[in-house]
């Protein structure tokens, strides 16, 4: 709902776990019809996957939206479809300053492109092009782009999991939460150090991306401890790559629930060493600012956002 001076508060809200349901149309009527039913001006969804002529196909889902079909499920006059990442780079516009961790201060910020990348479930990445008056989001899938290792242990990473994903390795294979089991798992079978009977078992019984970063943040492992200092290097490195593809001088906005948990790891300068780690190009990108978004809702508030936009 649109509150004077163009800011949104929500009104309804629910949480479902999408793998329980075959399509997206099983959950609309959900929030649609729990009364009193909304009258809607534009409605703006999210989607992890490709966005394609207003239809997408989700990535990890058996998922198929189109824009036509939920306008006539939403009954709304405008709808539009976005990428997960283009609406969460749009919400970022929109967090207060206390919803950042800054990483590198940098210069001040100028008016120009954003980078965004965001570790989660998968990699998302986005920008958001400055027209001279405004910014856009535009969606990606940089995440599946080739994983391009800069050190002889990357190296040695990338031959692990070619051995065991084939010939096409994505960041998304090592920036992720699998990600972060698939370099735990690379460490340890190289014997980087010795994976104790307790912590095994604790792998095996509860969320192991979890167990690992929360170890590693804390330091109470060696090798959770060099999983999360290694990706958090690597993670660097793909968001300098990122500041340099889009001449990102307005910033780089890292998102997702990674970041956000390790945080302590990216503040102790893993990740802006290998950031501005670009050899001719180092001291553009030690000027650009980079912040850890730390409000989990900026994709909701993108969408939001973009809603009223239209």
């Amino acid at each position: 709902e649109e509150e004077p001076g163009g800011r949104l508060r929500p009104v309804r809200e629910i949480t479902v776990a999408s793998a329980d349901y075959s399509s997206f149309d099983d959950i609309l009527p959900r929030w649609l019809g729990t009364p009193p039913r909304p009258v809607l001006r534009a409605a703006v969804l999210a989607a992890a996957g490709p966005v394609i002529d207003g239809r997408c196909q989700v990535t990890n889902l058996p998922w198929v939206l189109d824009e036509r079909a939920l306008a006539q499920l939403v009954a709304a006059p405008r709808v539009k479809l976005l990428n997960d990442l283009e609406a969460a780079a749009y919400g970022m516009l929109h967090l207060a300053q206390e919803e950042y961790a800054v990483l590198n201060k940098g210069r001040p910020p100028q008016a120009g492109n954003i980078a965004v990348l965001s570790a989660g479930t998968g990699l998302g990445e986005a920008w958001l092009y400055w027209d001279g008056r405004q910014h856009h989001p535009i969606a990606s899938e940089g995440g599946h782009a080739d994983f391009a290792p800069r050190t002889d242990e990357e190296i040695e990473l990338l031959r692990h999991l070619r051995a065991q994903f084939g010939t096409h390795v994505s960041y998304e294979r090592v920036l992720s939460g699998p990600g972060i089991q698939n370099v735990y798992r690379f460490l340890r079978d190289s014997g980087h150090a010795p994976e104790p009977p307790s912590l095994a078992e604790r792998l095996r019984a509860g969320d192991a991306s979890a167990v690992i970063t929360a170890l590693g943040v804390k330091g109470d492992d060696p090798l959770c401890t060099a999983t999360v200092e290694l990706f958090a290097s690597i993670y660097g490195a793909e968001a300098g790559n990122l500041a340099l593809r889009y001449l990102a001088v307005g910033g780089v906005f890292v998102g997702g629930s990674i970041a956000v948990a390790l945080l302590p790891v990216l503040q102790k300068g893993a990740f802006m060493r290998a950031f501005v780690d670009k050899g001719r190009l180092r001291d553009l990108l030690r000027s650009i600012e980079v912040r850890v978004a730390l409000n989990p809702r900026a994709p909701l508030l993108g969408a939001a956002y973009f809603a009223l936009r239209l």
